[in-house]
């Protein structure tokens, strides 16, 4: 098997990421997988390469190893995705020329005008397909205003499979109003296009990522379908909050290995709270425990079925 981690870095790297480099390291060590590194850096105005770098360092720092990835190489010509815009060009092309994406012209006012809140198990309907059929002589003249974003012709689908730490999941997607976004009308690419397919060339067969994602799975199923990929198994572990039930993040500003490291922190101690908080370690007054021990006390760990933990004291 071969699971990754694979984080976006326009910032650094915090106890929720950790939490789920953590996790998804575990499994993969346990079941004697291949470990890769991704860096998710598609969002060219808010990632840098410094702080890509700087991640790298706490990630090596706390005693993660990886088999592919930055520093260490592998079959792919790069494990940063600014530097895979080939690879996406080459297969929104092929989907242009099968006639399963089209561009959208709608602003961002009217994409707001006709969204709507999603029934129990159906994905969030961001669109109306209100750009769906229009023919070839509109749409030469609007791209003369303006360039528009591609979205891909999703067809009504029921999207069923068994989260490893959610359980069975179901997910409707319906005609037009679930046609996502494949690339902006600013040329980026949309998350759900470039992790699928550095997901399918990479051979990855297992993604442990936060809760927080899930209902982009359904997504990411119809792509794989499309592109007639088996897809992987997927975990989506419980998010860390905090007492006030925000979830860490880069946004929320939350502790940091970096800062913690200033305050003299071992990567052992920031490892043993996490582990604590997970149920892998019996809880202590001051927690500490190597990756590679944690290793041995996960060999036969459950996953964790819920949808967030909370950290309960500051650390």
């Amino acid at each position: 098997m071969k699971g990754r981690f694979a984080p976006s870095p326009t910032g650094y790297i915090h106890l929720g990421n950790v939490w789920i480099a953590l996790l998804s390291y575990i499994s993969t060590r346990n079941q004697n997988g291949t470990y890769v590194v991704r860096m998710e850096d598609i969002d060219l105005q808010r990632s840098k390469r410094s702080l890509g770098e700087a991640l790298l360092d706490d990630l090596e720092w706390l005693g993660f190893e990886w088999d592919e990835g930055p520093r260490v190489g592998g079959p792919e010509e790069s494990y940063w995705q600014s530097e895979r815009f080939i690879l996406y060009d080459k297969v929104l092309n092929r989907l242009e020329e099968q006639g399963l994406i089209y561009p959208c012209f709608c602003n961002r006012a009217r994409l707001q005008s006709i969204a709507s809140a999603p029934h129990r198990g159906e994905v969030v309907h961001h669109y109306d397909g209100h750009c769906r059929d229009l023919d070839g002589f509109t749409v030469a003249q609007k791209k003369l205003e303006k360039s528009p974003s591609m979205r891909i012709k999703v067809a009504d689908s029921h999207m069923e499979f068994v989260d490893l730490y959610q359980g069975s999941q179901h997910f409707a997607l319906r005609c037009g109003n679930d046609d996502f976004v494949l690339r902006r009308g600013d040329g980026m690419y949309a998350y759900n296009l470039a992790v699928v397919l550095d997901d399918i060339s990479m051979g990855i067969t297992e993604i442990i990522r936060g809760h927080d994602l899930l209902e982009t799975t359904a997504q990411q199923l119809f792509l794989y379908r499309t592109l007639q990929a088996n897809p992987p198994y997927y975990g989506h572990a419980p998010l860390l909050i905090d007492t006030d039930g925000h979830r860490l993040s880069k946004r929320q500003k939350s502790i940091t290995v970096k800062e913690l490291r200033e305050c003299g922190w071992s990567p052992e101690r920031i490892l043993g709270e996490l582990a604590v908080l997970a149920g892998f370690i019996p809880k202590s007054d001051a927690p500490s425990i190597s990756l590679e021990s944690l290793l041995i006390y996960t060999a036969h760990t459950k996953a964790l079925h819920c949808e967030h933990i909370v950290l309960e004291k500051s650390i």
